[in-house]
C-alpha cells in the first residue's frame, strides 16, 4: 500500500487541486496519522484543517523531511522546489547576498538578485554539491564524482549518469572520480582526508 511509504511528521506539498479532498494546489500539510492496512492518511493543513484521504486519490504530492538549515552571507544554496511567484526553477542555485529582518537576498547564478522569505519559500538547501541529475545544464570548474559501488546502487549507476556527471566540466580533466562501496567506508576515507 502506498499510504506505508509515509510517516508521521512528513510535510507535504500539493501541486495539483483535488476537487475530492478540496486542498488547493500550493497547499502544504504535515502528516498526522498514516493507517497502512487502509490506504489512509490524515493530514492536517496550515489552517489547522485535518483531513483523512485514500493516498491513491490524490494525485500532484511532493514529500518533503522537515531540516533546519542555518546559512549565512556568502553561503552557495541550490532551491529544492520551484518558486513560481518568484520564478525560481527546481534544484537552481544561488549565492545568498544578504540576510536581514527574517529575509533572505539570493543571487541566482543566472545573475537576477532574489528577495525571499525563508518561513515561506523552505524549499532551500545548501548548494555545496548537487546531484547528476540536479546538475543537468550546468557547468562547473571542477568536478568531483562520487559512485557508491554498493550492489543496491547498481540502478543509478549507467550511460546517462556518467554522461551527465563527466560532461558538467569544460573538459574532463577537470573531473575527478572517487567509487565507493558503502556510506561507513566514505565517512572514514572523509575523514582521514581532513585529518592529514
Amino acid at each position: 500500500m502506498w499510504a506505508a511509504r509515509y510517516n508521521e511528521g512528513d510535510v507535504l506539498r500539493y501541486s495539483r487541486t483535488s476537487h475530492e479532498t478540496g486542498i488547493p494546489k500550493g497547499e502544504y500539510a504535515r502528516v498526522t496519522q498514516v493507517d497502512a492496512p487502509n490506504n489512509r492518511l490524515t493530514i492536517k493543513l496550515k489552517d489547522g484543517t485535518e483531513k483523512s484521504y485514500d493516498q491513491r486519490r490524490q494525485q500532484g504530492v511532493s514529500v518533503y523531511g522537515e531540516q533546519e538549515r542555518a546559512f549565512s552571507t556568502g553561503d552557495r544554496v541550490q532551491f529544492t522546489a520551484p518558486g513560481l511567484e518568484m520564478k525560481l526553477a527546481n534544484r537552481e542555485l544561488g549565492t545568498v547576498e544578504r540576510i536581514a529582518e527574517g529575509r533572505m537576498s539570493v543571487k541566482t547564478d543566472g545573475g537576477r538578485e532574489v528577495q525571499l522569505d525563508p518561513v515561506k519559500h523552505p524549499h532551500l538547501d545548501h548548494g555545496y554539491a548537487v546531484t547528476s541529475h540536479s546538475s543537468q545544464g550546468q557547468t562547473a570548474d571542477r568536478v568531483l564524482i562520487n559512485v557508491d559501488t554498493e550492489p543496491g546502487a547498481k540502478d543509478l549507476l549507467n550511460n546517462c549518469m556518467a554522461y551527465v556527471a563527466v560532461s558538467r566540466g569544460p573538459t574532463t580533466r577537470n573531473c575527478s572520480l572517487i567509487a565507493v562501496r558503502s556510506w561507513a567506508r566514505r565517512s572514514a576515507m572523509m575523514s582521514r582526508t581532513r585529518a592529514h
